[in-house]
C-alpha cells in the first residue's frame, strides 16, 4: 500500500500541446549511439538531426513553433555526427556538441536565433582521441565542462581558457554521469558494468561497486540528498532502477524491476521537489516518481501514457516553466516522423495565486564561482532565486565579454565576420592576364581589389584593438566593483 501515500505530486498529469504549438518535419539523427538527441533550456531547443558528411544540429526557439523548412539554418561546424549537445547552464546562448570527429565544439547562438547556418564555433576542445559521446556542465563553476569519450578518459575543462585541466583514466567507456549539488564529486556508469563516484578535484574514485549487471547502457543521477539513482538492465534484460548511498555503493538501498522492454531509460531528475522521470527508448510512456527519506525511498506516482514511441526527449529546467498554470514539468518529445512534441506536467490546483509548496527556489543561471576558483579547490552550492512572477534572465552581456577576453587565439566575433564577408567578397577569381575584360581594366581592378583588402585588414586590426580594450575595461569595472563589495 506504499504507493497510495498522500503526496501533493500525486495527481500530476502530463498533457501534449496541439501539434501546431509543436514542432514538426524535423530530421532526426539515426544515429544509433544512447542519447537524448535533444537538449532544452528556456530559450532554445536543440535537436541532433541527420546530415550528409558531417554532423550537425537544428536550435529552435522556445517561442517559435510550428513546421520547420528543409532549408533551416542550422548548427553545421562538425565533420562527424554530433552525439550529443549540452546547454550552459549560466547562458542560454551558449551550447556545447560532442561528435564522432574526437572534438568538442562551444556555438554562440545569437539571441534572436539562427537566421543563417552556424558554421564557426567560439572555441573548439580537442584532446580525445576517439569519438566523443557524453558532455555534462557543472552546475555552479562558470565554464566548467566534463566529457566523456571512447578513448576511456573523462576530462574536466576550462572552456574560458581552452584547457582541459584534469584527465581521468577510466577501466572503460563511460556511459553517463552527474555531478553533486556542488559539483564536488562526479558519478557516471561504465560499460563495466561498475558505478564510480570521482572527486571532480583530483580524479580519484572515493567509491565503486557493481551496478545493473546486464549489458545495455545503465544511466544514472546524483540528487541533491547524496543518493545516486540509476536505471539499467538485470542479466535477465530486465529494466530496473536503483537507489544508492554516495558513501557506499557496495549494495544498492534499493533495487526494482520495472518492465521487460530493452529501451534504456533516461533519468530527469527535479531537485527542487525530488521527482525522478524515466523515459525509455522506444517507450510510449514517461513514468513518476518521488524520492523521499522514508522507506521504500521510491514512491511510485503514475506515469504519461501516448500512442507514439519517443526516439529521444528533452527536459526544460525548471526556471523555464510556467508556474502561472502550476507546471512542474516539461518535455520535448522526438518522433520517429520529425515530431518534436511538447509535454507540459502540471498540478491541478483552484488558486490562482502562486504556489509555494510547488515552487520553492530553484538554480538560477548565475554561477557560484568561477572556473578558476573550482580548480583551485573551492566548491559552492548553486545560487538560488525565487520563481514568483516568473523567471526572468540574468543580464549576460558581462558573461559575454568575460568569455571573449579568455579567448585569447580566436579573434572577436564582430571581426570574425567581417573577415569573413570580405574574404567572401573577393573570392571570385580574377584573370591573371593584362588587358580587359568585357570592357573593365583589370589592372586598375586589381589596384581597386587591394586597396579595398587593406581597408578591410586595418578596420579588422581597429575593431581587434577596440575589443581587447573594452575585455580589458570590463575585467578592471568587474574588479573594481569586486574590491567595493
Amino acid at each position: 500500500m506504499a504507493f497510495m501515500r498522500k503526496s501533493k505530486f500525486r495527481h500530476v498529469f502530463g498533457q501534449a500541446l496541439k501539434r501546431d504549438q509543436c514542432y514538426d518535419g524535423v530530421r532526426i539523427t539515426r544515429t544509433s549511439w544512447e542519447s537524448t538527441y535533444c537538449a532544452v533550456n528556456t530559450k532554445f531547443v536543440a535537436i541532433i538531426t541527420e546530415a550528409a558528411g558531417g554532423g550537425s544540429f537544428l536550435v529552435l526557439p522556445i517561442g517559435k513553433p510550428g513546421r520547420v523548412s528543409i532549408d533551416n539554418p542550422m548548427v553545421a561546424g562538425h565533420r562527424g555526427a554530433v552525439l550529443d549537445v549540452a546547454w550552459c547552464p549560466h547562458n542560454d546562448e551558449v551550447i556545447a556538441s560532442a561528435s564522432e570527429d574526437c572534438t568538442i565544439k562551444l556555438w554562440q547562438i545569437p539571441e534572436e536565433g539562427l537566421t543563417a547556418n552556424l558554421e564557426e564555433p567560439v572555441v573548439d576542445l580537442v584532446a580525445h582521441q576517439r569519438r566523443v559521446t557524453m558532455l555534462v556542465w557543472h552546475p555552479t563553476a562558470m565554464n566548467v565542462l566534463l566529457s566523456g569519450s571512447s578513448d576511456n578518459t573523462c576530462i574536466l575543462w576550462n572552456v574560458g581558457t581552452c584547457e582541459p585541466k584534469l584527465q581521468i583514466d577510466m577501466p572503460d567507456q563511460i556511459y553517463s554521469g552527474s555531478f553533486n549539488l556542488d559539483g564536488s564529486r562526479f558519478v557516471c556508469t561504465c560499460k563495466d558494468k561498475i558505478l564510480r563516484v570521482l572527486d571532480t578535484h583530483s580524479g580519484e574514485v572515493l567509491q565503486e561497486g557493481k551496478c545493473h549487471q546486464g549489458s545495455k547502457p545503465a544511466q544514472c543521477a546524483y540528487l541533491k540528498t547524496g543518493q545516486i539513482f540509476t536505471t539499467g538492465f538485470s542479466r535477465m534484460s530486465e529494466r530496473q532502477y536503483a537507489l544508492w548511498n554516495e558513501n557506499d555503493l557496495s549494495s544498492s538501498v534499493v533495487m526494482e524491476e520495472i518492465d521487460s522492454s530493452n529501451g534504456v531509460m533516461f533519468i530527469f531528475y527535479d531537485p527542487d521537489t525530488g521527482m525522478v522521470y524515466l523515459a525509455g527508448k522506444g517507450d510510449s510512456l514517461i513514468r513518476y516518481y518521488e524520492v523521499t527519506d522514508e522507506a521504500p525511498y521510491v514512491h511510485y506516482l503514475a506515469l504519461y501514457q501516448s500512442n507514439s514511441p519517443q526516439r529521444g526527449i528533452g527536459y526544460m529546467p525548471k526556471r523555464g516553466l510556467n508556474v502561472n498554470n502550476n507546471e512542474i514539468a516539461r518535455f520535448y518529445k522526438l518522433h520517429n516522423n520529425g515530431l518534436c512534441e511538447v509535454i507540459p506536467f502540471t498540478v491541478p490546483r483552484k488558486s490562482e495565486l502562486f504556489q509555494d509548496d510547488l515552487y520553492p527556489d530553484t538554480a538560477s543561471d548565475v554561477p557560484s564561482i568561477s572556473a578558476d576558483d573550482f580548480f583551485d579547490g573551492k566548491n559552492a552550492k548553486p545560487l538560488l532565486v525565487s520563481l514568483k512572477g516568473g523567471f526572468a534572465s540574468s543580464k549576460k552581456e558581462i558573461l559575454k565579454v568575460q568569455r571573449r577576453s579568455n579567448i585569447l587565439d580566436k579573434m572577436p566575433a564582430k571581426a570574425q565576420q567581417q573577415s569573413n564577408n570580405a574574404e567572401a567578397a573577393a573570392a571570385p577569381a580574377l584573370p591573371p592576364q593584362s588587358g580587359k575584360v568585357d570592357g573593365v581594366d583589370v589592372k586598375e581592378l586589381m589596384k581597386e581589389v587591394t586597396e579595398l583588402k587593406e581597408k578591410v585588414n586595418a578596420q579588422d586590426k581597429r575593431i581587434g584593438e577596440l575589443e581587447t580594450r573594452l575585455a580589458a575595461l570590463e575585467t578592471s569595472n568587474n574588479t573594481d566593483e569586486e574590491e567595493v563589495a
